[in-house]
């Protein structure tokens, strides 16, 4: 019998298996340059996100796939492998809650002539700043706000910059914001749905990673920071709770999802609802 090394070695699906210390590899190499920890059974996660890349570059091993990181002429692909990994599911109008707190509480008591600015700080394929776009379009005073979406892929925010999406993300936004400010696609677009070109240029989306140096984004009244936390430990959310805190406005507003908290941390910011925390100054403290 002719042995092959384990490597190697195709499954039955024709896929590439990831050996234990590839993962550990690659496991070590996200942690360093995105700051997300990749846990125990992720494996599947991972060989079923980048075996089109191993396909592409007609790679035998995730060995090979992986020397290709840092390599002269490579650049976009280690890009991509990050993007690939680090893409998170969303769709609009998730955690409905927070956006009635706005709603509710927010808006009632916003009552400075300044334009409101949003930051959502993971915003994936744009959903959730589409969403806030919504609400905000809907509830602001002043006609002058702006809403930033940062994230680590630079493929997803191309995505995001475009504002098309599946029909099937109709389902969770509300019938008459979806009337107002989404457009149907027809034709080559048939089975899409367009965020409306006058919502969009309120909204911008830039290339930003967490926890690396962050761009001049200026302040916020608003930060969304959801569903982000839960892939990183303890230490890097202390350092990123330390340095995003610095963007948002005394008496502004930090949203984390509602399987996060900020327990434990050192930070300036107050809980005042699940998942929900202001930020006071000296003469500003907590109600």
């Amino acid at each position: 019998m002719t042995t092959v090394k384990q490597n190697n070695m195709l499954s039955h699906h024709g896929i590439v298996t990831l050996q234990q210390n590839e993962f550990l590899w690659i496991k070590d190499y996200l942690y360093k340059h995105a700051g997300i920890v990749l846990t125990e059974g992720k494996q599947a996660l991972v060989s079923g996100r980048l075996d089109k890349r191993l396909r592409y570059h007609g790679l035998s091993s995730y060995s090979e796939y992986f020397r290709l990181f840092g390599k002269s002429g490579f650049e976009q692909e280690t890009s991509m492998a990050i993007d690939l990994l680090t893409t998170n599911e969303t769709y609009f109008f998730r955690e409905a809650k927070h956006f009635e707190f706005l709603k509710n509480e927010f808006f009632p008591r916003h009552n400075t002539g300044r334009p409101i600015r949003a930051w959502s700080a993971a915003s994936s394929s744009g959903e959730e700043a589409y969403t806030l776009a919504m609400i905000l379009a809907e509830h602001a005073k002043n006609s002058q706000w702006e809403i930033i979406g940062t994230d680590i892929s630079t493929r997803i925010l191309e995505k995001a910059r475009k504002g098309l999406y599946s029909l099937n993300a109709a389902e969770k936004i509300p019938l008459p914001l979806l009337k107002k400010y989404c457009l149907k696609g027809s034709g080559e677009f048939d089975g899409f749905l367009l965020i409306d070109a006058a919502l969009r240029k309120h909204v911008k989306f830039q290339h930003a990673n967490l926890i690396d140096k962050l761009p001049d984004l200026g302040s916020f009244d608003l930060i969304f920071l959801r569903n982000v936390m839960i892939y990183f430990d303890l230490p890097t959310k202390q350092k990123l709770i330390s340095r995003i805190q610095n963007f948002l406005r005394p008496g502004g507003y930090f949203f984390v999802s509602h399987s996060e908290s900020l327990n434990g941390m050192q930070c300036d910011l107050k809980m005042i609802a699940p998942s929900i925390y202001r930020k006071y100054d000296n003469a500003k403290p907590p109600e």
